[in-house]
């Protein structure tokens, strides 16, 4: 199998979700099969270009929103997906750490205080991880003042906010403006759920309002260029 093979398969197993070779896979007749986490081994050991690595996880997964727009996918296809590029992302990361990946910069993120939804949030983390930045998660309900305390911290390019319910929305405002307040002018704070949108974004100070994963990719690859 070329590298070119071999980073197209590993692509196919992140869109279809699957694993390793113990995952009978979608349809049952995957297992046995090299899946995700052993692609990942065999391309480290066979020397692809971590870069090149990275670029099939972004691959992957925009593949994977474009699916889930369109309603091919549904939400447990998305997070299959994710699953795999976790379990990839744990397996290159000491080699990124060494120095070996390109850093795109440090963004901090959140589901904010009272709210306790995060599946959208931890599939961003994801792709941000596959994408080459360097990521801090907080979790969901986190206290604005922990933010803060973080962002001084982590010292963030970015701080990405969450929130699921609209009762949670002004827990945004809050830590947007003690981001502003504290001088934190040069971090680019992006928002993003359900509620959100970018009225709301332009209303409480946000940088961004990011519709959905893809989305916020993009977004922040415009922010990156722009800044």
């Amino acid at each position: 199998m070329s590298k070119d093979e071999l980073l197209n398969s590993l692509e196919n197993a992140i869109v279809i979700g699957h694993l390793d070779a113990e995952d009978e896979g979608f349809d049952g007749t995957m297992e046995g099969t090299l899946g995700t986490m052993e692609l990942v081994v065999k391309a480290l050991e066979e020397g692809v270009d971590h870069q090149k690595i990275l670029d099939t996880f972004g691959q992957a997964m925009e593949k994977v929103g474009e699916l889930f727009e369109t309603g091919e996918y549904f939400l447990p296809d998305m997070l299959a997906s994710a699953e795999c590029m976790g379990a990839a992302m744990d397996i290159i990361k000491p080699q990124l750490e060494a120095g070996a990946g390109v850093d795109k910069g440090k963004f901090l993120i959140a589901t904010v205080k009272g709210d306790l939804h995060d599946i959208g949030k931890n599939i961003v983390t994801t792709m941000l991880k596959g994408a080459g930045y360097q990521v801090e998660d907080l979790g969901m309900d986190v206290p604005s003042e922990e933010i803060l305390k973080v962002i001084k911290e982590f010292k963030p390019d970015f701080v990405g906010l969450s929130a699921l319910l609209t009762t949670t929305m002004v827990e945004m405002e809050k830590v947007v403006k003690m981001i502003r307040k504290e001088g934190f002018s040069n971090i680019k704070v992006l928002i993003g759920g359900a509620p959100t949108s970018e009225e709301f974004a332009e209303k409480i100070g946000a940088d961004v309002y990011c519709r959905d994963v893809i989305d916020a990719i993009n977004k922040l690859e415009h922010l990156r260029e722009v800044s």
